[in-house]
């Protein structure tokens, strides 16, 4: 029998969810979604803070979506969460995952008894001492972690997988036509903007940058004594296109354009990284998601600082939607991380 599972997605404001029928299979099909909004302060940036209100909330998201399945996959990608480069000598990939704490250390802000550490390989190559992997650590805060388990656990559900939310974005987005070559992936959320570099839909290369959309609402609230949902508003609406602009608005599209351009070096800079440390691998195309990348003006912008094509992707085009669930697929991009992480389960 295929088997569910249920990719879960905790926001600031709300928990999505996607649940995939055969997700390791040659044709993975989206069966039901669903969101539920989480009252504030109860998660930030995806680290659940209160358990018992996520938990409660989770238990309407299943009763309310239809939920067959209780096997959940979960995401950790924010400030608490690292990848780095780690190259080390050829070994099976278990012997490598044991050797991570003694090797690790230095790398790490926090003592490795409180983190959880994993090892993505990459490539392949010839070493000063021998045969080496090139590959990815990446390693979470171990409480952050846990609160979202027992959130999960507390609300009657089974989680089977805590996956990278990078990596989840990269099997929605970096796919079919979007893989070849080396493609950016740049998904900008409320509170964090994931960048995942991969070739050939490899993932090369990740980086997690605390900044995201709140930051312009925030200034703007700041500094022209805005209300928190007036700013959002004026934020969609304006963004950072001058042209014709009102001159009632011009402050705050200066604070907007400020905001933004903070945001939009710390990419161009990231890229450059990237791109001096692996000559031989130009990025091709960047793939801008998220909520944040819905600002107008900001997709050009991205353009004019990197000169790279910037492009968007329908978060349900490369997978199979079952009839009960076509009704909403308007709302698809917002379910991007959900969708991701069920179909890297392996359970």
């Amino acid at each position: 029998m295929a088997k569910r599972i249920v990719g879960v997605d905790i926001g600031n404001d709300a928990i999505r969810a996607v649940e995939v029928l055969d997700p390791a299979g040659a044709r993975p099909t989206i069966e039901r979604f669903h969101e539920v909004p989480l009252p504030e302060g109860a998660a930030r940036s995806g680290d659940v803070l209160e358990v018992h209100t996520v938990s409660a909330s989770l238990k309407r998201l299943w009763s309310e979506g239809g939920f067959k399945s209780k096997s959940v996959a979960l995401g950790m990608g924010n400030q608490r969460v690292l990848a780095r480069d780690l190259t080390v000598p050829r070994m099976p990939l278990a012997r490598i995952r044991e050797s991570l704490p003694f090797q690790v250390q230095e790398m790490l802000p926090v003592p490795v008894a409180d983190a959880l550490l994993d090892f993505y390989p990459v490539s392949e190559a010839e070493g000063e001492n021998g045969p080496v992997i090139n590959g990815l650590l990446v390693a979470a805060i171990k409480d952050a972690v846990m609160a979202n388990v027992n959130a999960v656990e507390l609300a009657g559900l089974a989680p089977v997988e805590v996956d990278l939310i990078p990596f989840a974005l990269t099997r929605v987005h970096v796919r079919g036509e979007q893989s070849q070559g080396t493609t950016a992936l740049i998904d900008i959320g409320a509170t964090t903007t994931n960048v995942v570099i991969a070739t050939n839909g490899i993932p090369q290369f990740v980086r997690i940058i605390p900044a995201g959309g709140d930051d312009i609402t925030t200034a703007l609230v700041q500094r022209l004594d805005m209300a928190h949902d007036i700013a959002e508003q004026v934020k969609r609406r304006l963004g950072i296109i001058t042209a014709g602009a009102a001159p009632e608005h011009r402050p705050a599209i200066e604070v907007i354009y400020e905001s933004t351009g903070q945001l939009l070096n710390g990419l161009r800079n990231t890229l450059n990284y990237f791109v001096n440390s692996h000559p031989n691998d130009p990025i091709v195309r960047i793939v801008l998601t998220g909520g944040g990348a819905q600002l107008p003006g900001f997709s050009a912008a991205l353009f004019e600082l990197t000169r790279v094509a910037v492009v968007a992707n329908d978060s349900f085009s490369g997978v199979k939607v079952a009839k009960s669930a076509e009704a909403g697929i308007g709302h698809s991009d917002s379910y991007s991380v959900a969708l991701g992480l069920a179909l890297g389960s392996k359970a």
